[in-house]
């Protein structure tokens, strides 16, 4: 007995449920290959454009031409840099003010900057839930699809005089497929989301400490802003 042992051919003599059950996870499959591809792309991307941003920042130049120049496109800021501009746009608000402390413009610029970080983070962790959903939940409904083929193959049996190898052997080669295909979605989405969590706790690392570096340089001209003030008082 020859047995046509192609994937397309266990799909084809698949029962309804089990069909469905592969197409959810072919469908699954193809979302999570699409933003594991996109989070790749895009976690590299505000990589090296931080990695720009922290050579050009501490080569020390003037904060406020690269603020300037960074104004012109405030589009494509993303990730440390955004965070440089929200911070020093607050704190050259309130710079402008007579009546306030060095404190009170610290405060402002970190909550300015806090709040570009989060919007950031964001934009680092979009699709993230979605490949966690896929890795948890494509082995079970793998699972499902295997065990409904199964349940219909040994029932199928109850209606056989004598039952052989070969008559319950291809039935459940057909619903095994769905364990197989619920572990190939399932397993690139877990590593990917692994690395990326990784890589975007990284990164959101050395925006906090930049926060901080970048808070102190703030201070200090603030300071120095009121003690000038005050000297020609």
């Amino acid at each position: 007995m020859n047995i046509d042992s192609s994937l397309f051919a266990y799909f084809m003599n698949a029962g309804i449920v089990v069909k469905l059950v592969l197409l959810v996870l072919i469908g699954a499959s193809i979302a999570s290959w699409t933003f594991i591809l996109q989070r790749s792309l895009y976690i590299k991307e505000v990589r090296n454009s931080t990695k720009q941003f922290e050579n050009v920042f501490w080569s020390g130049g003037d904060l406020s031409a690269m603020y300037a120049k960074n104004q012109h496109q405030a589009s494509g800021v993303q990730g440390m840099e955004a965070i440089f501009m929200a911070g020093f746009k607050e704190f050259l608000r309130l710079h402008k003010q007579t009546f306030v402390t060095a404190e009170e413009m610290m405060e402002s610029a970190k909550r300015a900057m806090k709040v570009a970080q989060m919007r950031e983070q964001d934009k680092l962790e979009l699709h993230l839930p979605m490949l966690a959903t896929v890795g948890s939940t494509s082995p079970y409904v793998g699972l499902f699809g295997t065990v409904w083929g199964i349940m219909l193959s040994f029932r199928a049996l109850a209606h056989a005089q004598q039952a052989t190898i070969p008559m319950v052997a291809p039935g459940i080669a057909e619903a095994l497929v769905a364990t197989a295909m619920g572990l190939f979605a399932a397993i690139p989405a877990v590593i990917a989301y692994n690395r990326y969590a990784t890589e975007i706790g990284r990164l959101l690392n050395r925006f906090d400490a930049f926060q901080d570096e970048f808070a102190n340089i703030l201070f200090r001209q603030a300071q120095q802003k009121i003690s000038e003030a005050e000297t020609v008082r």
